[in-house]
Order: C-alpha cells, then structure tokens, then sequence
C-alpha cells in the first residue's frame, strides 16, 4: 500500500443495480491502494447488483452511504462509474444531481467513465467541457454543449473545476491514474 493519496477522500456514486462491475471496484481498490479513504454512496443504503456488459449479473457490493446522507464538503474527488441501467437511473435522482452541482460549485473535481457522463449532461455541467464517454452518448453529450472526443481520458480543468473522462473498462488503467494525478496535485 502507498501514502500517495494518504488524507484524499473520494466518494464513489452509483444506484443500486446496473453497475459496470469493474468501473466500481478497480477505482475503488485501486485508490485504496494508493492511500485515498474511499467511500461508496448509492441512491439506497440497500446492497448494489454489479454486472459486466450490462448483461452479466457479477457481485453485489455493499455501500457504505445513501448518496441523501452525504457531506460533499466531506470529499475531494466524485467519482461515477458507468453501467447504462446504473447511469440512467443516476442521472434523474435528485440527490446525485445535488452531489454533482455541490462539487462543481466548491470547484472539486469529478470524475466519470463510460455512460457516468449522462448524469454530467443531465445536470447541465458538461456545457462547455471537453470529455470523452461509451461512444453512443456522444451525441447526447454533444446536444449538451460538451466536445466530444474520442480519447483513452480526457481532462478539462476549465470553468473553474476539473472533469476526468474515459471510455470504457479498458481505460481504467489510464482513468485511475488521472483521478490519482488530480488528487496528488492537491496534497
């Protein structure tokens, strides 16, 4: 285990089914690993369905939170996972809408890979952002006045915050490393 994100807190946000299995737990452990206290909130204080390929039904993981219960003064970093049942489902619940407009006004930085980003489209803050998602969002994220491009991770520290993107569960090497980079910085 290292000390390079000893004292960073992140929060990661889903619902509670539907999740893309490994863009739950590979940022979880892997921030872990690297000292950050990692918390998980879902819409329900209720056990989360993961799946793979949004088809697979794979572990079900405990939260630790409800994402109602949650400072977000409390955190320096938001992260959401993808998983299209989990991303829909995330982008219309009135407490993980809040979450994200309470790190964008703080100006923390939030971070979202594969269909995460539709809850960033939903709450109006992807306007202007350069980002990256699963490859059918990008019209729905386009229609919401990001730029879309097509890139393992994409970052866009403008309007005052920082936005982390990737693709897929393939770029979760490179996804991690971004949002343990943006945390580092702020030690």
């Amino acid at each position: 285990m290292s000390d390079e994100l000893d004292g960073m807190r992140v929060l990661i946000a889903t619902s509670n089914t539907g999740v893309e299995h490994d863009e739950l737990v590979v940022p979880r452990d892997r921030l872990r690993e690297r000292g950050a206290q990692v918390t998980h909130g879902a819409i329900e204080r209720a056990p989360v369905r993961t799946f793979r390929h949004d088809l697979e039904p794979d572990e079900v993981v405990q939260p630790d939170t409800a994402l109602a219960e949650i400072d977000p003064a409390a955190f320096d970093v938001l992260v959401v996972p993808g998983g299209t049942v989990n991303a829909d489902k995330l982008r219309v619940d009135p407490s993980a809408q809040g979450l994200v407009r309470a790190f964008v006004e703080a100006g923390a930085p939030i971070a979202a890979i594969c269909h995460g980003p539709w809850l960033l489209a939903e709450t109006g803050i992807a306007k202007g952002k350069t980002l990256t998602s699963y490859p059918s969002l990008r019209t729905d994220l386009v229609n919401a006045g990001a730029d879309w491009v097509d890139e393992a991770v994409a970052r866009d520290p403008r309007e005052g915050w920082t936005l982390i993107t990737s693709r897929t569960p393939e770029d979760l090497p490179d996804f991690v490393d971004a949002i343990a980079a943006e945390l580092a910085a702020h030690t």
